[in-house]
């Protein structure tokens, strides 16, 4: 994928862009932690992430024990998906019109906020729910942000890669650390007490990140409207065939992987399993994508990684074909930890993305990019438990194996199809 960068050059920063940070030492991602602005954005997004689920699971239970209804407790899960489309292409602008760092703090302090008014007493749900939207629409900026920033810090070759494979690796890993963190902590004390530390978490991330990153200007001195400014980006960036393609392929293969993943607990009932075979099989796809991004990551060179990404790509929506045979409980964690494994395709989509967007809209991109994800996964588990009510699920759960390989397979043809064209000098 060439590196040239498309897209108008009025855009462009008044100030040039920063510095690469001095060589690193080591290889892979000992390479990447040994930059300390790195470290601290490392750490602070743990913090966050981690905030993130605990404030998920603990809104969950206190909306439930507030109206012992099961559609409004699941609904906190369903609105840190669905306010994705609109902090995206709404509020995207915001990644690149204004200082990264500065984005990033406010961020965090506004989620900070939004956990802290949860906790007054007799809040009632409605604004409960209405809180949930807010953080969920702050945090595509929050994540476009922060992946224009690792450009910054780590520059735009193989660091970068392996910075978003970290990110990714702390994404997957907090769901199994939050939701068992936030189990034991909802044991022991009140929903009220763990959103207090949802809150803590991100003042702290706003902290590392305000102390521990430096002060860069805003990317874009694009000026007027917000609303303007992000839909004029965002329409730029989808009618680029080149960047359009690359944003289905980052799109695609996660919304088929969550079919099989939105029909674990009914599936796990279809076997007389109880929660704990439930709770098995949720864990299995975060440690088959953390097994696979820590491998590839460490062991294999950029090359290698590029040459794995269409492969990887198709491959980590075929295993859910083999819930066609109703496989037992062993059979079912297999199926589910090698549909993990294929996250390790992002490596070299982000290295073609990151190539392939103007600088001045890279922000907004990956906000883009964010949005498009979480939105597009929420509409697939909403599609597969929609058809669970009319088909067996060993009928849906392979399905979405077969369509999902035909249209990841149509995207792989025309990520290659721009890639020859920009080759070739001729338009994308």
């Amino acid at each position: 994928m060439p590196a040239t960068p498309s897209g108008p050059a009025t855009t462009g920063p008044a100030d040039p862009r920063p510095e690469p940070p001095p060589p690193p030492t080591g290889t892979g991602y000992r390479a990447v932690f040994s930059v300390p602005e790195f470290r601290s954005v490392f750490a602070a997004h743990l913090l966050s992430s981690l905030g993130v689920v605990l404030c998920e699971i603990a809104l969950s239970v206190l909306v439930y024990r507030l109206t012992g209804s099961p559609l409004l407790s699941a609904l906190t899960f369903a609105l840190g998906l669905l306010p994705y489309v609109v902090g995206g292409t709404l509020l995207s602008a915001v990644a690149d019109r204004y200082p990264a760092r500065r984005v990033l703090v406010v961020c965090d302090l506004l989620c900070a906020a939004c956990a802290a008014a949860m906790l007054v007493p007799g809040t009632p749900v409605a604004v409960l729910l209405a809180l949930r939207c807010a953080t969920a629409a702050i945090a595509p900026v929050f994540a476009g942000t922060r992946a224009g920033t690792l450009g910054d810090v780590l520059g735009d070759g193989d660091l970068f890669v392996l910075g978003r494979s970290l990110i990714r690796i702390v994404n997957q890993g907090a769901q199994l650390v939050g939701f068992a963190a936030g189990g034991l902590l909802l044991a022991a004390v009140a929903p009220g007490a763990v959103l207090a530390i949802t809150a803590a978490t991100f003042l702290a991330s706003a902290l590392l990140l305000r102390l521990g990153t430096h002060s860069r200007p805003a990317r874009s001195t694009t000026r007027g409207a917000l609303l303007g400014a992000s839909l004029t980006g965002t329409r730029h960036l989808l009618s680029d065939r080149r960047i359009r393609s690359l944003l289905l392929l980052t799109w695609l293969p996660p919304t088929f992987v969550v079919i099989p993943e939105a029909l674990l607990v009914p599936y796990a009932d279809s076997l007389g399993a109880g929660p704990a075979a439930a709770g098995l099989l949720m864990c299995a796809m975060p440690i088959g994508a953390i097994t696979a991004e820590t491998l590839a990551g460490t062991y294999l060179g950029p090359r290698a990684r590029t040459r794995l990404t269409f492969p990887l790509g198709l491959f980590c929506v075929l295993p859910s074909l083999g819930f066609a045979t109703r496989p037992s409980l062993g059979w079912a964690v297999a199926l589910l930890v090698l549909t993990g494994t294929g996250i390790a395709y992002n490596f070299g989509v982000d290295r073609w993305f990151v190539a392939a967007v103007p600088d001045a809209l890279l922000g907004q991109a990956m906000t883009v990019m964010q949005a498009g994800r979480m939105t597009i996964m929420g509409l697939g588990m909403g599609a597969a438990g929609a058809a669970a009510e009319f088909a067996p699920l060993r009928v849906v759960m392979p399905a979405g194996g077969v369509v999902g390989a035909a249209a990841v397979g149509w995207v792989v043809l025309e990520v290659r199809r721009n890639a020859a064209r920009a080759d070739e000098g001729g338009p994308v």
